[in-house]
């Protein structure tokens, strides 16, 4: 901070309010703290009396907060993400796209780490709608050196981007329902209408439904030939206990494909299985699915679609905030179910 005349003060930042008082009239600051001085200003502050001005000046190596936001915020975004204006010295991250949100959340702890710099975001893996507002970044001090907002640019250099929305790949969804009881006409299936509704909303198309017995063979069967018939995705519902008679996951075993997965930190969802054929993912769902407004399947599928490569760790990391508590009225998105991953 410097005193410097008015005339000489054209491009440098004001440090303090400057207040107009109009006898009879107004009183009021006619500049903000943070102002960047222009040759226009300087009639103004001479009438005011400011003839000398508390300032910082940025060619002495600093960076006013506008501008950093500005330069940290660019570095942050990846693709799907719009920057606002500053305003007081905060930038807004917006959605210019329906998609997961995709934070690095390590990345983001190693920017807040960084001196004087703050960058807050919604929770990760969750979809967002087109200009909805994900997060926001400033720096605290009203100027800041250089060093400071190069440093922040070198972290989002390194782990590049901080953040983005993945747009959700349009699959061909095949389904296999599972059960003796579906099968021959004991009962109605009705977990096959829920889980096209749900994709549906994600923008993928059902090719198919296959009802088949317990029997595993029947089961790999179904499974393959929808493959085969240029199914993108496979989801396979009913079956997926521990019952002797539940063979859901067997069957999967039996395709020869990877499992990444049996099993999942989160209530809804427990006995969830996720698996591979080559890239084409295989998903066996419990009976949760059918019932509850929000389960593992929320949780993970959008990641699927997006393109994300959802690991073991991925579904472990989701004990941490995997516990629904059951509202007597569902608010899930707007909850702590999943967001803890």
């Amino acid at each position: 901070m410097k005193t410097m005349h008015v005339e000489k003060a054209v491009g440098t930042v004001l440090c303090q309010d400057i207040t107009r008082i109009i006898p009879g009239g107004e009183k009021g600051p006619a500049f903000r703290r943070g102002h960047v001085v222009t040759e226009a200003d300087i009639p103004t502050l001479l009438d005011i009396g400011k003839e000398h001005l508390y300032v910082f000046d940025p060619q002495d190596g600093y960076v006013h907060e506008d501008d950093a936001a500005k330069r940290i915020a660019k570095a942050a975004a990846g693709s799907g993400i719009e920057l606002s204006t500053p305003v007081e010295g905060k930038i807004t991250l917006r959605a210019t796209h329906d998609g997961l949100l995709d934070i690095n959340t390590d990345t983001l702890f190693k920017l807040n780490s960084v001196k004087d710099v703050i960058f807050g975001t919604i929770h990760t893996n969750q979809l967002v709608q087109k200009g909805r507002a994900m997060a926001g970044t400033r720096v605290i001090p009203l100027v800041v050196p250089e060093e400071i907002v190069a440093e922040a640019e070198a972290v989002l250099r390194d782990s590049a981007p901080l953040i983005q929305v993945r747009p959700l790949k349009q699959c061909r969804v095949g389904i296999v329902t599972t059960g003796s009881e579906v099968y021959n006409g004991r009962i109605e299936d009705k977990f096959g209408p829920v889980i096209r509704k749900k994709f549906k909303g994600y923008g993928s198309t059902t090719i198919g439904q296959k009802l088949v017995s317990d029997d595993p063979e029947m089961t790999k069967g179904a499974i393959l030939d929808f493959i085969e018939n240029g199914a993108d995705f496979v989801v396979v519902t009913g079956g997926m206990s521990v019952d002797p008679d539940d063979q859901t996951p067997t069957s999967i075993r039996m395709t020869g494909a990877e499992v990444v997965t049996y099993g999942a930190p989160t209530f809804p969802g427990a006995m969830f299985m996720l698996a591979r054929i080559g890239d084409v993912p295989v998903v066996g769902l419990p009976g949760c699915v059918m019932y509850y407004r929000a389960s593992i399947f929320d949780l993970i599928i959008p990641r699927i679609l997006a393109g994300k490569d959802v690991t073991r760790e991925d579904i472990i990391n989701l004990g941490h905030g995997g516990f629904c508590e059951g509202c007597e009225t569902c608010r899930y998105p707007v909850c702590s179910f999943g967001k803890g991953a």
